[in-house]
């Protein structure tokens, strides 16, 4: 069921468009397996200044953050797994700050990190990183 009258006549629109080419599920339930997060960490509050500790880790644990650690590289599936969770965990913030009357901004969700002994070249530019 619909909430606003926009997203139903998009359905609509799109399933009398569609209909032609091939089978169409309006509102199908998405069924989620229960996934584990590897480590979910949030940094005490007020973060110390200056010098931290642990180096590269160190500064990533400034910041609300998952971390999935692999012995092997990742596949596309596994990473993709990742995201999945970060996106759950996202959606789960969102939802409870809603709920709390109160906003929240995007640096304030957490990020992922996934640790690996190495990557190929394409993996990294399909995702999107940076060397900082």
């Amino acid at each position: 069921m619909t909430r606003q009258s926009h997203d139903q006549f998009a359905k609509e629109y799109l399933e009398e468009l569609l209909a032609p080419l091939g089978t169409i599920k309006k509102s199908e339930k998405v069924k989620s397996e229960v996934q584990e997060i590897d480590v979910w960490f949030e940094p005490f509050s007020p973060q110390p200044k200056g010098n931290l500790p642990l180096g590269l880790l160190g500064k990533m644990a400034t910041t609300q953050c998952l971390l999935e650690p692999f012995r092997n590289p990742p596949s596309e599936v596994e990473i993709r797994s990742c995201l999945l969770k970060l996106y759950a965990v996202h959606g789960d913030v969102l939802r409870k700050s809603k709920r709390e009357n109160r906003t929240i901004s995007e640096a304030e969700l957490p990020i992922l990190w996934i640790l690996t002994p190495t990557f190929s070249s394409r993996m990294i530019q399909g995702l999107g990183a940076t060397e900082t």
